[in-house]
């Protein structure tokens, strides 16, 4: 596995890891009886290390000249599996509405579909610029509804969490919204490749 690959499977390593810390408090509060405050710093530890990775893995795939096509869909494979684990946590917390959730979960699903399309065509499709976007959009959403969680947790000013709940939520429509065009946008270029008979990059 090249450096690049092995910053990328950090992503999805620390995924289930963030998913067991996060939700320890919300299925066993009996255990934890001050809120779990000492999840908090090694939560905000993963998230951020977990995003440099997506930094790092680009910087060494250059760098090395390790750039391929299976990095192409491992990259953004780590990356939804990392972010719906995010996403999740916060449905389960009450954070973010289910049926948004849902939305994400269809398009991803639907974007990988397109690629296996793709793939049989002799394509391998990476990242667009639309999808980078939408993974911005899911962060920002998410930072702001850990900080939430993280406000609660820490049981210190309280009344930012009503607030901190509802910018998240309303970051996190933004980001369903793009992650919908993003959606035609990939399927656009499928249709553009089916109807030229030939890889469309």
């Amino acid at each position: 596995m090249s450096l690049a690959n092995k910053f990328t499977f950090m992503r999805i390593f620390l995924a289930p890891v963030f998913f067991i810390l996060y939700l320890l408090p919300v299925y066993f509060p009996s255990l934890f009886p001050i809120n779990a405050a000492w999840t908090v710093p090694i939560l905000w530890i993963i998230a951020i290390y977990a995003e440099l990775t997506d930094m790092f893995d680009g910087m060494a795939a250059r760098k090395y000249n390790e750039v391929s096509d299976f990095g192409k869909f491992f990259d953004p494979f780590a990356d939804t599996i990392f972010q719906l684990t995010g996403i999740l946590c916060f449905v389960i917390d009450g954070i973010f509405p289910a049926f948004l959730f849902l939305i994400v979960l269809y398009r991803e699903y639907s974007i990988l579909f397109i690629r296996n399309l793709m793939l049989k065509k002799g394509i391998a499709m990476g990242a667009r610029i639309s999808g980078k976007i939408k993974t911005v959009t899911y962060i920002i959403a998410e930072a702001v509804a850990l900080l939430a969680g993280s406000v609660q947790r820490l049981g210190r000013f309280d009344f930012l969490y009503p607030i901190l709940k509802n910018i998240a939520v309303g970051i996190f429509i933004i980001a369903v919204a793009v992650a919908v065009v993003s959606f035609f946008d990939y399927y656009s270029v499928y249709r553009k490749a089916s109807a030229a008979g030939e890889p469309n990059k």
